[in-house]
Formats: structure tokens, sequence, C-alpha cells
């Protein structure tokens, strides 16, 4: 079957990062559109904000004072989501009462952090340059190295490439944690809470579920496949077609994924097989940068807004085994829920919840129309 059939075809797609499949229908893109039209926004926040939280020299929500700091700030989450310590649970093993059976649990402790990307309280990634982002990527990476195991074979690789983040906050820690979760909520329809731009990591003790699904089926491809790496040859594959990416340059390469689930999810992915950031030479670092701008900047383009969406970086655990951080490969996921406009949203809802994921617009469609939204800013023409 040819594969131009899929365009017009309801139909399934196989994810092999996660081992699920969901249903594609492009048909329901020839619906007409009598909505909402919106015309471009420009937003009007201030460089500073006397009552933020996160900007320079402010007060923070328990009373801490930010530094007047210059580039990106790092400080432990006033509200953290887990906690480095707390009091002791431990549920009772090899028993027959169905309360151990079926009502599980375990305990989790991490250390949460929140990072802004610079001093300014109006300036999201798509407004800065490659070069602007590049202190929040070294900055990312000098966390990830704080916190690797020093068992892990990317432990001397850290030692060696990275320099020890300066924030004492960091630095103390109390555990070995398993994961860490580097993750940006842009806008308040993701649940932002404050507008200034920052992103948020963190660490736990156990290795949560997405990642988990993830680490399995790469590793199992890798076993299967001679000690490949499934998302090498995926890139290797979409040079080819031609037909999803959205961006590339030396090091990476930005594509709507062939099994996206949101209207115009994107992955950036190493072209090279790298397990994590510390992986990473000086102009990987900036081409991952520079990957990161484009996105952000296509995406404010697309419908002339400051697009919201969540991403999140995955890559090798803090602490695995040798097999687990040589499988990983790595990749930032952007999830975005506009689908028509700066208004109308794609929810997962009926069908999606109760069934599987469903879209309409093809990630084909959509790589189409976020290569098309390139260029400077859309509001420094305003």
């Amino acid at each position: 079957m040819p594969e131009e059939i899929l365009d017009d075809i309801s139909h399934r797609r196989y994810n092999p990062l996660r081992g699920s499949w969901l249903l594609v229908s492009p048909h329901r893109t020839k619906r007409p559109w009598q909505g909402q039209q919106e015309p471009a926004s420009k937003p009007s926040l201030p460089p500073y904000d006397p009552e933020c939280y996160l900007c320079p020299k402010n007060k923070r929500a328990q009373g801490d004072t930010n530094p007047d700091y210059t580039s990106t700030f790092v400080f432990v989450n006033d509200y953290s989501a887990v906690k480095e310590k707390q009091a002791e649970y431990k549920q009772a093993e090899d028993t027959k009462d169905l309360s151990d059976v079926l009502l599980r649990a375990e305990p989790v402790t991490g250390k949460c952090y929140v990072l802004t990307f610079s001093p300014s309280h109006n300036l999201t990634l798509a407004d800065l340059t490659s070069a602007e982002i590049l202190p929040v990527v070294k900055t990312w990476i000098q966390i990830y190295a704080a916190h690797l195991s020093p068992s892990s074979p990317l432990a001397a690789v850290a030692k060696a490439s990275t320099l020890p983040p300066s924030n004492n906050e960091v630095s103390a820690l109390k555990a070995q944690y398993k994961w860490m979760q580097i993750f940006e909520n842009k806008g308040a329809a993701m649940g932002c809470s404050n507008p200034h731009p920052h992103g948020q990591i963190w660490t736990t003790t156990g290795l949560p579920e997405e990642p988990t699904q993830e680490i399995e089926q790469l590793t199992k491809y890798r076993r299967d496949n001679g000690g490949k790496s499934m998302l090498s040859d995926y890139v290797k594959l979409e040079l080819e077609k031609k037909e999803r990416i959205v961006f590339k340059n030396a090091s990476f390469i930005v594509v709507c994924p062939w099994w996206a689930v949101w209207p115009f999810e994107v992955m950036i992915i190493s072209i090279a097989h790298k397990r994590a950031l510390v992986d990473f030479s000086s102009s990987e670092q900036l081409d991952f940068a520079e990957s990161i701008a484009e996105v952000t900047r296509r995406y404010d383009n697309l419908f002339e807004t400051s697009f919201p969406y969540s991403s999140g970086i995955h890559q090798a655990p803090l602490e695995g085994t040798e097999e687990e951080i040589e499988s990983s490969h790595f990749h930032m996921h952007f999830y975005p829920p506009l689908l028509r406009s700066a208004t109308v949203r794609k929810f997962l809802v009926g069908y999606e919840l109760m069934a599987e994921p469903q879209r309409d617009i093809t990630p084909e469609q959509a790589a189409a129309k976020l290569r098309a939204c390139g260029g400077e800013l859309y509001r420094k023409r305003l």
C-alpha cells in the first residue's frame, strides 16, 4: 500500500518508543473551519515585575530573597512535589492480604529545582537567541552532572566535560537519585503559575512511568538489532524521507514524529548517538540551543501568539545498568495543545481517554506548517 493513501484514510500508527498505538483521522481536517480567528498578539509583560517571585532581588513566597542574577538562576522549589526527607514507609511483602496485592504504594524522595532562563520577566525561549539559550543548556548539564551516580559510565565523561555548579543548593545532595526530569510548562494553558519564563528539574528515587517505557523499548531494540540505537535508525529514516523534518543542523534534527499525538508535537533528537547532556561537545551544546530556539520561535509564529506547550528532556537515568544507559538516546519532547488558532485547543477526551490517542492533522501536514514558520519572531514586526 503506498504511503500517500494514509493522507486520506483513517489508520493507526505505532509508537516504538512506548510500544503503543494511536488513531489518525486525516479526512477530518477537510471540515470547513468557521471558528474564531485571532489577530496577532503581543505580550504586554514588563521586563521586571516587583511582585514576581522569580525576578532578581525580589522576595519569594517562603521569604528567601533572589540574588541580583544576570543569567540563569537555580533554587530548590519552595513547593517541591517530592522532598529529600520524609516519614518512613514500607509496605508488607509476600503476604496474601488483598490490600498488599491491590493497594500498593512505595515511598519516593527527591529534590526539585526551579530554573529561570534569564533575569527578564518578559523574554521566553522564543525571544532568546541561540547564544542566550546556551547558558540554560550549560546549567542543565551542570545540574545533571552533579546528580550522576559515581558508578554510572557517564560519570567520568561528566567530570571531564563540565564545571561543578556554583549553587550550594544543587551540590548538597542527601541521596543518590535515579531519574532527573528537566521540563518546562509554558503558558497558563499548561498550568504555569508564574509568567516569568522558567523551567523545572525534578530528581526522584524511582524511575517514572514514561521514561521506564521508553528505556524498556530502547533496550529491547538494541538487543534485537545488534547493538543499534532505535533513535539513530529513526533519524536515518527521517533524513531519507524528508517528510516530517522541521529543522536540522549539524548535531540535531527536529521532527514531527510519525507517532505524534498532539497536533504540532515535535521531538529534538541528537543525530549521533548521545546518551545524555554530558555527552555534548561545545558545538553540540550550541546546536542544541539553536534547535530549541527554532522550535519555540516557529511555534509562536504559527498562530502569532505566545504558544503554550510542555517540553521535557529524556536521556540516560542518573543511576542504572550499563545496558539501560547505553541504550538511552538523548531527545526532547514538545507537547503543545493548540490545534487551529491561538485559542482552539486539542483536548484528550472521550475516545482518547477511554480507548487510545487520536489526531486529525497528520504529522506530515504539521511539519510542513512549522517549516513555513521560520525566520524572524512575528512580534518583532508588530
